[in-house]
């Protein structure tokens, strides 16, 4: 593994996520009581231009008034892009007015790290300002081809960012590319014609700790076509998927929940894992100040008795954490150092001096 490490973002259950428009008050309740993970109450593409201004309003008030937490729902608000003169008033009226009820804001058509660090810098400012308690994340929509070509810089512009959505019907348009449905297959083309896209974004989401999630799939009349192409992203690492219409949510529930299979391996795996610790701390418990002194394994019956004193080479750990390795065998032991006042010349030798008995 690297030395260099980013930190995964804030972990939130995103199977499904129900796109709602702002200027659809009536849909608020039905996506409230939904089987949705996730919503996003939708400024941008899903609202006319005439219904913009009413259409903010209409979300601030759904923020304030409805209880989401209560139904377990993740709230996120799509705002206007940078390059409307909606976005700026969006982002300070709905933060200033519910911002304490806002998880994330999610931005349309990010192209540069330029772009969410002008979204941080005001969430910054009116958190401060009104001094709201809990950090509201952000999430891009990666839908232009300058998005995707930058969008290593913009997976590591900011500490909010949480996740990148692949947008599809933008990211065609930017393409030019020659679609029959919003997220379906070109017959024309031999495979999936999404597939480098969606594989750059997971692979970037990866490597600096985001979530990856799959967009919109059109036609919600083809409930197969829509599994489908659930399957194909959930198969090299999506974790969820965008759901237009009701009738998608359980869909994408079932293709992102994990197999029982892998449920019940995890769980295996998280009891033997801390059996192994509880172990390991108990080797490493009798550590004490000077040379570190090991309970002997011998009376646990973990290995024969060794005679005499025994000196052992060990790898010194950087971070120095209490450990011993299970590689322990009649006669010799592996492990790792730890922190507990331990004699610089000792350290410098790399030794560890294991008292018999």
């Amino acid at each position: 593994m690297s030395h260099q490490y980013y930190k995964p973002a804030k972990s939130r259950l995103h199977r499904s996520e129900l796109a709602v428009p702002g200027s659809s008050p009536k849909m608020f309740e039905k996506a409230l009581n939904s089987n949705a993970d996730y919503i996003f109450l939708d400024l941008e593409d899903a609202v006319s231009p005439n219904d913009k201004i009413p259409a903010r309003a209409n979300v601030i008030k759904a923020l304030n008034e409805i209880n989401w937490k209560e139904k377990g729902k993740t709230i996120s608000v799509r705002i206007n892009s940078l390059d409307t003169h909606y976005m700026y008033s969006d982002l300070i009226e709905i933060v200033e007015q519910a911002g304490d009820k806002v998880d994330t804001i999610l931005v349309p058509k990010a192209g540069t790290s330029s772009d969410v660090y002008m979204v941080d810098c005001l969430l910054t400012q009116i958190e401060n300002n009104k001094k709201i308690k809990n950090k509201i994340g952000i999430e891009c929509l990666i839908e232009t081809s300058l998005g995707m070509s930058n969008i290593k810089e913009i997976a590591k512009s900011s500490e909010r960012l949480e996740a990148l959505h692949f947008g599809v019907a933008d990211y065609a348009a930017s393409l030019r590319a020659r679609t029959v449905v919003i997220g379906g297959l070109n017959p024309d083309y031999p495979g999936d014609q999404w597939h480098h896209g969606l594989s750059q974004l997971v692979m970037t989401c990866r490597a600096y700790g985001l979530r990856a999630i799959d967009g919109p799939f059109g036609d919600f009349n083809d409930p197969d076509a829509y599994i489908a192409s659930a399957k194909r992203a959930a198969a090299i690492g999506i974790e969820g998927k965008w759901a237009i219409h009701p009738s998608q949510i359980d869909l994408a529930n079932k293709v992102f929940s994990p197999p029982e299979a892998e449920v019940t391996k995890a769980k295996r795996q998280r009891r033997e894992g801390a059996a192994q610790l509880l172990h390991e701390s108990r080797l490493s418990s009798n550590v004490k100040a000077g040379f570190p002194r090991f309970f002997p394994p011998w009376k646990k019956g973990l290995i024969d008795q060794p005679e005499g004193h025994l000196w052992h080479d060990i790898c010194l750990c950087q971070h120095r954490r209490p450990a011993l390795d299970e590689n322990i065998v009649a006669g010799h032991a592996s492990g790792f150092l730890c922190d507990v006042g331990v004699e610089d010349a000792a350290v410098r030798r790399g030794q560890v001096f294991i008292q018999q008995g």
